[in-house]
């Protein structure tokens, strides 16, 4: 029986989760499976992978043809590095130690490139951040800009009326002063006469 590995899609609607599963090529997509080999998960940044590196590589070897999807998930993660180096022991071209000794180098290398990125994503989100931030504080300052001419306007238009009301209250205490004055002289121009 031909045995194919691909994915069998689980999550909800717009929420994608696969189980990465050794399957009979007749069984249906989400259906009967021989083995569940790990996990994929493709909303996460970079995606989540979780594999059983060394029971992939026995069902490789057995003959198990991996999905154009399933290959690439299967090389990002190691196994079909380890199932090449798998292939030059079985020839001959090296020993089972020195395989592992450069499946454990390729595998740190491969770590270290996955945290670079995890990094530079962080990196990435903090300034966008800090970006927003002084944005928000730039916008914030030309809006409390904008309301202090009002407020000095409305200061200014309250200072006029005060000065207003004030030059009316003295005209008026001067103006009878002013009254009583030409009274003043009239009755010293009637003495006069």
């Amino acid at each position: 029986m031909p045995v194919k590995i691909r994915l069998q899609r689980h999550g909800k609607k717009g929420k994608p989760f696969y189980w990465v599963v050794a399957a009979d090529v007749r069984a249906k997509r989400d259906g009967k499976y021989l083995e569940k080999l790990g996990t994929y998960n493709p909303n996460t940044n970079p995606a989540t992978i979780n594999l059983d590196i060394d029971g992939s590589v026995k069902w490789l070897q057995n003959g198990a043809q991996p999905t154009d999807t399933a290959r690439a998930i299967l090389s990002y993660s190691g196994v079909m590095m380890k199932h090449h180096l798998a292939g030059g022991v079985r020839k001959g071209a090296m020993t089972e130690e020195q395989a592992e000794e450069k499946f454990k180098a390729w595998l740190e290398e491969k770590e270290q490139k996955i945290q670079d990125k995890k990094d530079g994503l962080s990196k990435a989100e903090s300034e966008a951040r800090a970006k927003a931030l002084e944005a928000e504080k730039e916008v914030s300052a030309k809006r409390a800009a904008a309301a202090l001419p009002e407020e000095e306007v409305a200061e200014e238009a309250a200072e006029e009326t005060a000065e207003v009301a004030t030059e009316e209250a003295t005209a008026e205490t001067e103006a009878p002063a002013e009254e009583e004055a030409p009274a003043a002289e009239e009755e010293a121009d009637k003495k006069e006469e």
